[in-house]
């Protein structure tokens, strides 16, 4: 039975819910506001900070409110690091993305030791960047496991190992090996929704698998690959500790989050190193904008060219 306190209650409810309806406000909107809250907490207010803190330079740069940035670009050796990380994080986000394509497509279906191969493929990520990093520098290493073997093969010897540490090489390797898992769960999850009914179709009118892949798979998965894309981007570009421990981080592997680095705990100037963290918030968003952008135009052209 309602109690009197209830049905009060309960009225003040339908109340507000009418006001807030003749207003054009929807009441499942108020769903929002934690999520809005924590992004204000964590994310913008910190943003706005790391800005405003940029804008005031130590006296040693000069005293416009842009001058870190303009000591950033006019310096050689800083502007650069925005290409060396460029170069390290677009081919890297690339590979873990085609790479994830024919592995998630074939596993997608029913395939024996389905579950013993996924788990073997995301394993890195329970590992780690650093611990990855330690486990590379034992088996790349100039007398690590893959040169013993190639010694014993013949083709290396003890003087000439192949050098795949403290270079861009090493790098590299590790975004592959570190950002791979997440390619590949997010192209399973986005092939895996994909109705099978429309292959099916397409097979029943005589198109084999490639044709199945290539007109209906793979137009479908574009969208998503685009967001695997910019993702995994965003994990390569803030590469840090693979750089340090893997690479030459006075360099070949100098990249933008060293830069920062140096700049807050070497020169504890973190006005500097706020307007280096701006720089390379700046490079992310218009990659990320020009592959969304590109999915946009995809989209409208394939609708206009359906029309």
């Amino acid at each position: 039975m309602t109690t009197p306190a209830s049905a009060t209650d309960d009225r003040h409810r339908v109340a507000l819910s009418h006001r807030l309806a003749e207003r054009g406000v929807d009441r499942s909107l108020l769903l929002l506001l934690p999520g809005a809250l924590f992004l204000i907490a964590f994310f913008i207010y910190p943003f706005l900070y790391g800005l405003n803190l940029s804008l005031h330079p130590l006296p040693k740069h000069g005293t416009g409110v842009l001058a870190n940035y303009v000591n950033f670009f006019t310096d050689p050796y800083q502007r650069a690091t925005i290409w060396i990380t460029l170069k390290i994080g677009l081919p890297a986000a690339l590979i873990n993305v085609l790479a994830s394509v024919p592995i998630a497509y074939r596993l997608r279906g029913k395939v024996r030791g389905k579950r013993l191969l996924t788990t073997a493929l995301v394993i890195p990520i329970t590992l780690g960047t650093v611990l990855t990093a330690a486990g590379m520098i034992e088996y790349f290493s100039g007398t690590g496991w893959l040169n013993r073997v190639l010694m014993v093969a013949g083709l290396t010897d003890v003087d000439h190992p192949v050098p795949l540490l403290h270079n861009y090489w090493g790098v590299m390797l590790s975004l592959v090996v570190s950002g791979f898992p997440f390619a590949f769960l997010l192209t399973l999850s986005y092939l895996s929704g994909i109705d099978p009914s429309l292959e099916a179709a397409a097979a029943t009118l005589g198109a084999g698998w490639w044709q199945r892949f290539r007109s209906i798979s793979f137009p479908l998965l574009v969208p998503g690959l685009a967001m695997t894309f910019c993702l995994n981007f965003v994990l390569a570009f803030s590469v840090f500790p693979s750089a340090v421990m893997l690479g030459d981080p006075q360099d070949t592997t100098h990249v933008i989050s060293i830069a920062a680095y140096d700049a807050a705990y070497q020169e504890y100037d973190y006005s500097k190193a706020s307007a280096i963290a701006m720089v390379m918030a700046v490079v992310m968003l218009v990659v990320i904008s020009t592959v969304l952008l590109g999915r946009g135009r995809l989209y409208r052209g394939s609708s206009g060219g359906k029309g």
